[in-house]
């Protein structure tokens, strides 16, 4: 049994370095899913998108790091910051869409980069299902810098 023990030791030492290494590697990646986040956001100012809030997920979520909500003046204007962002996304960052839905009724625009999902909302959808609200305890990121 005292073999065990030592094994499960030296297997716990492993398991260190290698969650160490992890999060180096993570903390690069973070950083430049934060930048592409930000600007993403920052597509949705300039296209005059209303209320726009940018969450930290990191510490709450294991499914994804940020949320980006924006709430759009009409449908065609969602689809207009969707498809910029998902240029910004491909050209700049070399990150696939791994999940579009609602693009054609543009009523709730979601795209999954998986580390950052972004939300683009009317004013019925973004009342009816309150992400702020869900995802109260995330921190808000600013766009301002």
């Amino acid at each position: 049994m005292e073999k065990k023990t030592t094994e499960n030791k030296n297997t716990q030492k492993i398991a260190k370095k290698t969650d160490s290494g992890r999060k180096m590697a993570a903390s690069h990646e973070t950083s430049t899913d934060q930048q592409f986040a930000v600007e993403a956001a920052r597509i949705a100012d300039e296209r005059h998108c209303r209320d726009i809030v940018l969450l930290d997920l990191r510490d709450i979520s294991p499914a994804t790091d940020y949320f980006l909500i924006a709430t759009g003046t009409s449908d065609r204007q969602g689809r207009t910051v969707a498809d910029e962002i998902l240029m910004l996304a491909k050209k700049e960052y070399d990150l696939h869409c791994f999940g579009k839905a609602g693009y054609e009724q543009g009523q709730w625009i979601l795209l999954d980069f998986v580390s950052v999902v972004v939300h683009i909302f009317n004013d019925k959808y973004r009342d009816f299902y309150n992400l702020e609200m869900l995802w109260a305890d995330a921190p808000k990121l600013t766009i301002d810098d």
